[in-house]
């Protein structure tokens, strides 16, 4: 399987680099980078520490955006090229008339396409790392940042020009030879960018390395390649106009399952914001003995009244969608009766014990709380009063459709909230899930298709 695997992979991946359209929008992607450092100054203030801050942070914005509009419609182009194309002119049927599988072919066109989409993505976002190091000129009399100049535009033309001098000589193909050497010339410039200061004085490469963005860029890549998996199923089917089509509306509905989907499937409403929380206890590990306390200290008043005796819920998400104590009956009792709280025979319950305004105390009633609470309230944390219902209308084609969002780290990263690096791998645990579903998707397309 492997030995007809591996030949179908790298002609796509092959076939992919010498479409003149893919240079064309790398290229182009880099252009627009350059403009993005003179059209973001909106004079956005530079109070916030962080990775990027004031302009910067529109800078990054559309400079991801950029690349992820033109690696959508790159992978649209690139998979009907490939697939489609050769659909209508008969070429895959000297494929598939031999003893190849056409799951096989599928999979293997897949990978070659989405081999050249990442060459192509890397580049492009190497060429936006370039225009964060350089960052927005605001005024007129901002200073050039001489290393990003030299190395961008360096690393393009000596690309270009050695493309055109073996084209000429040696007869290769020009836009194959031109993406095959931006990647390697676009990344050491960028490292020797990272080497020296905007005065060419040397300086250790991480201290303008951005390990957020970094991390942003990554997890953009994964979500093209998802697009990748989708335009390869449309393409099983269609041909490049509707593929694109249909590439563009996944695209941006994908951008909107939240608003459309996800704000309906989680139905509750939070009260108030957790500023700090600590146990009352000094040797106290958490909420896990029948009795244990905390106090809570809300950042604002709840806009709902809280009472002694209320249920007490908490998450990390505002729409209850990640509640960390399980659903409960309402504490029976009175909530100053401190032997009900440790009666092992009362049922579990997390229990607003005292309410003043913006302080809080609450307590756990019986045992079990080992299994009902996943762990303690945070900083950060949103508060309920009841537990969140679900609606499996919205939930069930919320789960299933692709969610770009779960890729756009930009929020994040401009309003300096840090991202754990554990959130990759579940990053592209997501994807894969996706890839494989569009994959059989295009595999039950194409397994029935007429390409005689």
């Amino acid at each position: 399987m492997f030995q007809q695997l591996i030949p179908i992979a790298r002609n796509a991946f092959v076939e992919s680099l010498r479409q003149p359209i893919f240079l064309l929008l790398i290229l182009l992607a880099g252009i627009l980078q350059v403009f993005n450092t003179w059209n973001t100054g909106y004079s956005m203030g530079y109070t916030e520490a962080g990775e990027v801050s004031g302009d910067n942070k529109l800078l990054l914005d559309i400079g991801m955006s950029t690349v992820f509009v033109a690696a959508m419609l790159l992978a649209a182009f690139i998979a009907t090229s490939v697939l489609s194309r050769e659909i209508e002119n008969k070429t895959v049927l000297t494929v598939v008339s031999k003893p190849v599988a056409r799951p096989l072919l599928i999979i293997g066109k897949y990978l070659g396409v989405a081999g050249a989409i990442t060459v192509a993505t890397v580049t492009m976002l190497i060429y936006l790392l370039f225009a964060i190091r350089h960052g927005v000129m605001s005024t007129a009399a901002d200073e050039l940042d001489g290393p990003v100049l030299l190395f961008s535009f360096g690393a393009t033309i000596i690309s270009l020009g050695l493309a055109a001098w073996t084209n000429y000589f040696y007869g290769w193909n020009f836009p194959q030879t031109a993406v095959s050497l931006l990647l390697p010339f676009c990344a050491v410039g960028y490292f020797l960018t990272l080497c020296l200061s905007k005065e060419w004085q040397p300086q250790s490469p991480f201290l303008d390395f951005k390990p957020q963005i970094t991390l942003a860029c990554f997890c953009l890549m994964m979500a093209v390649l998802v697009l990748t998996s989708i335009a390869t199923a449309a393409s099983a089917r269609l041909k490049q106009v509707p593929t694109i089509a249909i590439c563009i509306i996944v695209f941006v509905l994908s951008l909107l399952t939240n608003h459309l989907l996800g704000r309906y499937a989680f139905n509750n409403k939070f009260v108030a914001i957790i500023r700090e929380a600590a146990p009352v206890e000094f040797n106290q590990t958490g909420l896990i003995k029948p009795g244990d306390a905390y106090t809570v200290e809300l950042q604002q008043d709840p806009t709902t009244s809280i009472k002694p005796g209320d249920p007490f819920y908490y998450g990390p998400s505002p729409n209850g969608s990640a509640i960390l104590v399980r659903g409960f009956d309402r504490f029976q009792g009175d909530p100053a009766d401190g032997s009900r709280f440790i009666n092992p025979e009362t049922p579990f319950a997390l229990v607003v014990t005292e309410s003043k305004g913006t302080h809080l105390s609450v307590r756990v009633a019986g045992s079990g709380a080992e299994g009902m609470i996943v762990r303690p309230p945070a900083e950060g944390d949103f508060v309920f009063t009841e537990p969140t219902r679900l609606t499996w209308a919205a939930l069930v084609p919320w789960a299933i459709l692709p969610n770009l969002q779960n890729f756009w780290l930009i929020d994040a990263v401009t309003q300096n909230q840090y991202v754990p690096p554990y959130h990759a791998v579940l990053v592209v645990v997501y994807a894969g899930a996706q890839i494989c579903v569009f994959l059989c998707l295009a595999v039950m397309l194409f397994q029935k298709r007429d390409v005689g």
